[in-house]
């Protein structure tokens, strides 16, 4: 066993904000949500009087909307991070919620051995209109990123989501709701912790990492992924357009229910062809909750022969970015395929 000892607490938590809804004001001309200094929003917030750790705020040069998120962004943020980890004990990440569960997963693989919390939130509504969700998000959210148990270890050592009184596995997490305030559930994964008039950690479903080991960052990756769904009536040349796309690398199949694909000729066919050619295609299911079983039905076990890998009970967002760490990391399909069946970080249940 690992000898346990007391962590060295920095008492800060470093506030990093990208953009989103919850940073914006109104534009008294348009009507238009717009980002606003997000440090001048938080010098209105008494509730930071009664915060018990510093923050200290990190904001992009040019604030963006989360629809504009991508891996070059993902790498900013690792770095950030990285660069000012043994200076705080968790990290807060301000966030668009249309794209924060693609950033949560992205960055549970691109942190190796993660010993902080790295948590994201964000808001429905901008933070200074009255019915605001984002003060009890970031509140609760820095509070969260800075709890620790007796020998200072986190008590959540891991990349996070964070609404509406729900911690979430950040790869396990997917937006439900674009109107309201529960925009945020983890479908096949218990929380981590219910905020209600107390904190209840459920510390037997959070990951322990070795707090005697450094944190590694991997910031390479290979965006040529596609996600597409099976639908009734698709067309075999559109599918097969996809499959044989001479840049893609990697494919995310979102089929039915536990995993099932239509039994033509053609779609086999280009499986197999882009097997042949190291495209690694892995099946989700199009469905929130439940688990890819291709043994279970023929019209699964077809894919399995094909050479098409189990996502298990991924999120399409954990499978599209884990994909795309992995690929950035190795060339060799083979192994790919198999850390693709593997959990990393918790992403799925084998």
């Amino acid at each position: 066993m690992n000898e346990i000892y007391k962590s060295e607490r920095c008492n800060k938590v470093l506030l990093v904000y990208t953009g989103g809804t919850i940073g914006m004001g109104v534009d008294p001309k348009t009507g238009a949500l717009e980002p606003l200094d997000f440090n001048s929003l938080l010098s209105n917030m008494p509730e930071f009087d009664y915060i018990k750790t510093d923050v200290d705020v990190y904001q992009f040069d040019n604030p963006i909307d989360s629809s504009d998120m991508n891996p070059a962004r993902w790498t900013q943020l690792v770095n950030i991070i990285s660069t000012r980890y043994s200076q705080y004990d968790g990290f807060v990440i301000l966030h668009g919620t249309d794209t924060m569960a693609y950033t949560a997963s992205a960055l549970s693989f691109m942190f190796e051995n993660l010993t902080k919390p790295v948590i994201l939130t964000g808001s429905q509504l901008p933070i200074g209109q009255l019915r605001t969700d984002g003060k009890e998000n970031l509140v609760t959210s820095i509070e969260l990123a800075s709890a620790h148990d007796e020998f200072g270890h986190a008590l959540v050592p891991e990349v996070c989501i964070y609404f509406n009184g729900r911690l979430l596995r950040g790869n396990r997490s997917t937006k439900q709701n674009a109107d309201g305030f529960n925009a945020f559930d983890s479908f096949n994964y218990p929380h981590l912790c219910d905020a209600g008039v107390n904190f209840v950690f459920h510390e037997h479903h959070i990951l322990q990492p070795n707090f005697n080991k450094p944190l590694v960052t991997h910031t390479e990756m290979d965006p040529n992924v596609i996600v597409f769904s099976l639908f009734p009536g698709i067309q075999e040349q559109t599918v097969r357009n996809i499959l044989t796309q001479s840049t893609i690398r990697g494919i995310v199949m979102r089929t039915y229910g536990s995993g099932n694909a239509p039994q033509t000729e053609s779609l086999l066919q280009s499986l197999k062809e882009a097997y042949l050619r190291d495209v690694v295609v892995v099946n989700i299911s199009q469905c929130l909750s439940g688990n890819v079983v291709m043994e279970r039905y023929g019209t699964g076990y077809q894919l399995l022969e094909a050479g098409v890998v189990s996502g298990y009970d991924s999120t399409v967002e954990a499978a599209t970015t884990k994909l795309m760490c992995l690929l950035g990391r190795y060339r060799n399909a083979t192994t790919i395929r198999k850390l693709m069946n593997e959990s990393l970080v918790g992403e799925i249940t084998i």
